[in-house]
C-alpha cells in the first residue's frame, strides 16, 4: 500500500491527475483494447478532473480508448438534475473530453427494476475485462461510493440506503434542504472496487484526517469500509498535509520519507504526442 501525501489539494490533485495519465498512456490503448477506468464523484476529485481535461485540450492525453465505469448514483433523482451523478460527470468531465458516450456507463437510478440494473452493471465491468484503475473518494465516515458504515466487504452492486451523516453532507447541493436530498443510491459495493487491478483513493481535507487514520493505522473494519483496501495488492492513497492530522508522526515521516520513489510514478509526465 502506498500513501502519498502533498502539501495541499491542488498538489494532491495534480499528483492524481498525473498518475492516470501516465497510466493511460502507458496501457497504450486501442480499439481492440481498451482502458478501464472507475470514477468517483463529489468536492475532491474536482481539481483531478480540471487537470485531465488540460491534459486532454493540449493534446498529451486522448480518452477515444478509454471506458468508465461510476461509482455511484441516486435513486429517483432526474437524470438532467444538477445535482444527478450524470449531470455532474457530463458538466465536470466528459463534455470536455473526446471519450465516446457509449464508453461512459453510470447507474441508472431510475431504472424500472434498479436490482436487475445493478446485475447489468456488474455484468458490463466483465464483460470490459475488468477495472484497471478504480478511483475514489471517501466521506468523513470513510465510506468508499455508498458503502456505508456497516456494509459488507464483499458486496457488489445494489441499492443502498444512505447513513444520515452522508445526507447531512450531501444537503449543502440541495439548498440545505434535507427533504429534498435523496435518501437511497445504487453503489458498487467494495467487492467491486476491490476486484479492480488497482485503487486509487483520494483523501484531503482536515475533515477528512479521521477517516484516513482509520483506513491506514487501524485494522479492516466494515464500519469504515475504506480499510478495506488495507488488502488490495495495489492501493495508493492520495492526501494532503490536512488529512494526515490524526496520524502518528512515525507514520507520516515513513511515507513521506517514500515520496521520491512515488514522485517516478509521475515524473516524467507521459505525452500521446511522442507515442
Amino acid at each position: 500500500m502506498r500513501l502519498v501525501i502533498l502539501e495541499d489539494y491542488d498538489q494532491a490533485s495534480e499528483w492524481a491527475a498525473k498518475y492516470i495519465c501516465n497510466r493511460i498512456i502507458q496501457f497504450k490503448p486501442t480499439q481492440g483494447r481498451y482502458f478501464t477506468l472507475g470514477l468517483p464523484t463529489g468536492n475532491t476529485p474536482l481539481g483531478c478532473y480540471k487537470k485531465l481535461i488540460e491534459y486532454h485540450k493540449n493534446g498529451d492525453l486522448s480518452f477515444k480508448y478509454v471506458k468508465t465505469f461510476n461509482m455511484d448514483e441516486y435513486v429517483g433523482l432526474p437524470r438532467n438534475h444538477p445535482e444527478s451523478y450524470h449531470s455532474y460527470m457530463w458538466n465536470n468531465f466528459f463534455k470536455h473530453i473526446d471519450i465516446d458516450p457509449n464508453n461512459a456507463h453510470i447507474l441508472d437510478g431510475n431504472a424500472p427494476d434498479l436490482q436487475v440494473e445493478c446485475d447489468a452493471f456488474e455484468k458490463k465491468i466483465e464483460e470490459a475485462g475488468g477495472i484497471d484503475l478504480f478511483v475514489g473518494g471517501i466521506g468523513p465516515d470513510g465510506h468508499i461510493a455508498f458503502n456505508e458504515p456497516g456494509s459488507s466487504l464483499s458486496s457488489r452492486t445494489r441499492l443502498k440506503t444512505l447513513a444520515m451523516d452522508t445526507i447531512l453532507a450531501n444537503a449543502k447541493y440541495f439548498d440545505g434542504d434535507l427533504s429534498k436530498v435523496p435518501t437511497m443510491a445504487l453503489t458498487v459495493g467494495v467487492g467491486t472496487v476491490m476486484d479492480a487491478r488497482e485503487v486509487m483513493i483520494l483523501i484531503t481535507g482536515a475533515h477528512k484526517a479521521f477517516a484516513l487514520y482509520k483506513a491506514i493505522e487501524e485494522g479492516v473494519n466494515h464500519m469504515w469500509t475504506v480499510s478495506a483496501f488495507q488488502q488490495h495488492p495495489r492501493t495508493i492513497f492520495v492526501c494532503d498535509e490536512d488529512a494526515t492530522l490524526e496520524l502518528r508522526v512515525k507514520t507520516v515521516k515513513y511515507f513521506k520519507g517514500l515520496m521520491h520513489v512515488h514522485n517516478k510514478l509521475v515524473d516524467p509526465l507521459y505525452s500521446m504526442k511522442e507515442n
